[in-house]
């Protein structure tokens, strides 16, 4: 969303591969001039947006969708599978926005 506050026209995002349907609502709010809602969903998922930055994009991405169920597989060499604190962190955020 600061990049829409700013004159951006559209969005190129990491969560929306984790909530696509909430990535394109802020986004729709936002284009409509429903600023208010538009934050306020922003300011409710910011944390999970900060967390699938825990590690290196798409170690949290995948190790969030494999966590909702949605079997994206493994990591690839050269990465490696997200470390045990931070999928702990990741999965107690993503149970608080209610996608698990």
């Amino acid at each position: 969303m600061p990049i829409l506050s700013i004159g951006g026209s559209g969005v190129i995002s990491v969560y929306a591969n984790v909530m696509p349907a909430m990535c394109r609502q802020i986004v729709a709010d936002w284009l409509d001039g429903n600023h208010a809602r538009a934050l306020e969903n922003h300011l409710r998922y910011l944390q999970l947006m900060n967390d699938l930055f825990l590690e290196v994009n798409p170690i949290p991405v995948k190790a969030a969708m494999n966590m909702m169920g949605l079997d994206v597989g493994p990591m690839r060499l050269p990465l490696c599978e997200m470390g045990e604190a931070n999928a702990a962190t990741l999965r107690r955020t993503l149970e608080e926005a209610g996608l698990l």
